[in-house]
């Protein structure tokens, strides 16, 4: 194998092993906007991906896919159950989605993810070419950026945080706090989806390490001087030419003709498109809905929701709990206003491929995007970008990053459930000519900061640091 100029390291590689025709393994490309971002750079860079292939005690050697290096990480079961599934998924996540379920914390778990990050950053460390960049990926992996510059003082690294970062009363509860801040301090350039993420960063660097900050630069000791870090925001976005395509295909077109017939062709459909997840209000937006029906303020008759509800760490009990909290709301909202041709709620616990989710954002008039919490939401960016004929209206959480952008949205806060009812009214009576004004709007910033802009910004800045 030889070595690499330019390191994406992430918790999963970008592909999936999947049975072949003849029944054989093949790899196939994962959906996701990460993979779709990175891909094409790599292709041109001399790049090496280090991620976990995906299952359990599988030994792999490094191989090569769609003209990539694909560097597996071994885990076994109980490093996923203890690394992944405890403390990246019930410590660090509810902590920083601002604690909606508690964070539980456990020292064996802690343990388990640092020897985990350890993996990771000696993998890559390995397959950096001297003087080569590594990009690090996400909350499961906060401790590989130092870990790496231990290994290899000679490379340019940067991290990239996909989710929300606590305000500093809330990280503190963190036991590791300290640990983590170091850890990401690894990086030259430190990435979050908000500036509000980057600021409370900033807060926890200067309160609990004392290191020096200015703006967004944070000098950090570095042997016997200091050296110069940078932590600011870089909002992700999506790749916006499949949905572009796929919006005009005729099939595409006729399915959502489809899905609206199958519904009875109601005069309004909402649509809601989550992980099964406590931080994405799913139960918030059907609480209001229900209510907006038993006032009369919206028919049965008339208004259709559809909530896809894809399933998600269902070995995590909060999530088991969160399943059966909303399929019990959902049965009993559709047992009380149900007629024998029209159904109040349409509710799907599946993921659904990429054809059929455009088809579902071209049948709505309405998407509802509740989140109590959230890095960004990219449903809500490809939403907008399906919408080639202008209509259609985005209700959006304040409470997502998405809303830092896409400002012609109907904002609400989701956990008023009142204003959550009015900003459904708002959105179901809103008149086209209105309709058309907002959407084009955020149709053009979608479309202009597409993925391959944020991929630009954020090496743009690694650049910098190399220069530094």
């Amino acid at each position: 194998m030889t070595a690499a100029d330019f390191v994406v390291v992430a918790n999963r590689l970008p592909v999936d092993r999947v049975e072949g025709p003849q029944g054989e393994e093949v790899w196939r490309t994962s959906p996701g906007g990460l993979v779709a971002a990175l891909e094409p750079m790599m292709r041109g860079v001399n790049g090496a991906w280090v991620g976990w292939p995906g299952q359990p005690d599988v030994q792999l050697e490094p191989f090569e896919a769609n003209g990539i290096q694909l560097i597996p990480v071994h885990l076994s079961e109980e490093e996923i159950a203890e690394y992944y599934e405890g403390f990246a998924n019930d410590t660090i996540w509810p902590l920083y989605h601002d604690v909606i379920a508690p964070p539980q914390y456990h020292r064996e778990w802690w343990d388990a993810y640092v020897r985990v990050n350890r993996r990771f950053a000696e993998a890559a460390a390995a397959a950096a070419a001297p003087d080569g960049t590594v990009w690090v990926h996400d909350y499961q992996l906060q401790l590989v950026p130092q870990m790496v510059r231990e290994l290899r003082p000679d490379v340019t690294i940067g991290y990239f945080h996909h989710i929300p970062f606590p305000a500093h009363g809330l990280y503190a509860q963190l036991p590791w706090r300290d640990q983590v801040l170091r850890g990401l301090l690894g990086a030259d350039v430190i990435g979050f989806q908000r500036a509000q993420d980057a600021t409370y960063f900033l807060t926890a660097v200067r309160r609990r390490l004392r290191y020096e900050v200015k703006g967004s630069q944070i000098s950090v000791p570095d042997g016997e001087g200091t050296r110069t870090a940078v932590a600011r925001a870089f909002p992700i976005s999506i790749d916006t030419s499949p949905y572009l395509e796929l919006a005009a295909r005729e099939d595409v077109r006729a399915r959502a003709a489809e899905i609206r017939e199958s519904l009875g062709n109601p005069k309004r459909i909402l649509l809601g498109v989550d992980r099964l997840d406590y931080t994405k209000g799913i139960r918030h937006r059907i609480k209001a809905y229900g209510e907006l029906l038993a006032e009369g303020r919206l028919n049965v008759e008339d208004v259709t929701l559809i909530q896809v509800a894809s399933p998600s760490r269902e070995r995590v009990d909060a999530y088991v709990q969160l399943r059966d909290e909303i399929e019990l709301s959902v049965g009993r909202i559709n047992g009380d206003t149900d007629t024998m041709n029209h159904s109040a709620i349409r509710y799907l616990h599946q993921g659904y491929p990429r054809e059929e989710m455009v088809a579902l954002y071209l049948a709505a008039d309405v998407m509802l995007v509740t989140a109590l919490r959230d890095g960004m939401n990219l449903v809500a960016k490809e939403y907008v970008a399906t919408r080639v004929d202008d209509r259609g209206v985005l209700v959006l959480s304040e409470f997502t990053g998405a809303a830092d952008e896409l400002r012609q949205a109907v904002r609400v806060n989701p956990h008023d459930i009142e204003g959550l009812k009015n900003a459904i009214m708002t959105a179901v009576e809103m008149p086209p000519a209105e309709q058309g004004r907002r959407m084009r709007s955020l149709r053009r910033r979608v479309l202009d900061n597409d993925v391959d802009a944020w991929s630009s910004s954020f090496l743009a800045a690694l650049a910098e640091a190399r220069k530094r």
